[in-house]
């Protein structure tokens, strides 16, 4: 009997599990599941391919603290300055030469940027019409220059009646500035390199300016703090202005006083109005930039940009100091 008592209850005990797994709920297994600690979340494969793969960053272009890739920027910049100084001392009309070729790239790149925001450059006639403009301001002077400008907007109005109605206005205003912006603006550097000191008067001119821009990166770089027009462009700032005045000043005093024989202070007022008609032009070209949605005019230049990026402040200035130094050291 007692051995009937022990196999009985040997068999309850066995099959009582049994019966508890089969009775057991849905609802009691949910909270079973739900009172367990919850298993570690796996890293997303994102932060592993990031963490995984440094080797990527190893090809970015090298940048400086200003976004520009240095080496290639001072690069380009000493290529462009040597070419400049050859054609002025080998033979003066190739620097009108190269003018007119970055002028038609430029025209061209120009072209492309404003596509961006749907206006349609009548190009042809601006490309013939830039050429005979910088023709015209070596053979004839400022009249030949004025002149090939007024008849190169005439002929962009005609062309442009060919292609419709639709957005013509626009065209033709975006398409006359152009021709005001670039072909008539570096006539004036034609105009400068044409006198027989002519050399010294580009060279001026463009140390300048590369003073201006050269000072203000500098000095921005290094103690930049105030910006100068953040809506417009977030890298400038006071104190890069600052050092592209101070910068700008002291070129010009030197050219004045060692290249002109001309008083310092006159050195001196060309370097602030260089400075300050740099500054607006890169402004400016900021601005269209802005207004397009893009960040550079295009990608020629390494470090730079495209042509535009370049031209942006020396076509302003270019008439300026055409103009002050026409009174301040006549030929």
């Amino acid at each position: 009997m007692s051995s009937d008592s022990t196999s009985d209850g040997t068999a309850a005990d066995t099959a009582g599990p049994e019966r508890n797994r089969a009775t057991r709920s849905p609802v009691s297994r949910a909270r079973r599941v739900a009172g367990r600690a919850p298993a570690p979340a796996k890293a997303p494969a994102t932060q592993t391919l990031e963490v995984l793969d440094p080797p990527a960053a190893l090809h970015e272009e090298p940048r400086s603290r200003a976004g520009r890739n240095l080496p290639a920027a001072i690069g380009v910049g000493l290529g462009l300055g040597g070419l400049i100084i050859a054609t002025l001392f080998i033979w003066r009309p190739a620097f009108a030469m190269v003018a007119g070729l970055a002028v038609l790239y430029g025209c061209y790149e120009l072209s492309k940027a404003l596509a961006n925001g749907g206006i349609r450059i009548t190009l042809l006639p601006l490309l013939v019409g830039s050429a005979a403009m910088l023709v015209a301001a070596w053979e004839r002077g400022p009249s030949g220059l004025v002149l090939g400008a007024l008849i190169t907007v005439l002929g962009i109005v005609v062309w442009r009646i060919g292609d419709g109605a639709e957005g013509y206005s626009r065209d033709v205003g975006a398409s006359a500035l152009v021709v005001l912006y670039l072909p008539l603006l570096a006539g004036f550097a034609v105009l400068l390199a044409h006198p027989h000191d002519g050399a010294g008067r580009v060279i001026a001119f463009v140390a300048t300016v590369v003073c201006s821009d050269t000072g203000g990166y500098a000095a921005g770089v290094l103690f930049g703090k105030h910006p100068l027009a953040p809506i417009i462009s977030k890298g400038k700032t006071w104190e890069g202005f600052a050092g592209s005045v101070f910068a700008c000043s002291g070129a010009g005093v030197l050219f004045f006083v060692l290249t002109f024989h001309q008083e310092w202070w006159k050195g001196m007022l060309f370097g602030l109005a260089i400075v300050v008609t740099a500054t607006l032009g890169d402004l400016g070209e900021s601005m269209m930039k802005r207004d397009i949605g893009i960040k550079d005019m295009g990608s020629l230049l390494p470090g730079h940009g495209g042509i535009m990026d370049r031209l942006d402040s020396l076509l302003p200035c270019a008439a300026v100091a055409y103009l002050i130094l026409s009174g301040f050291a006549p030929v």
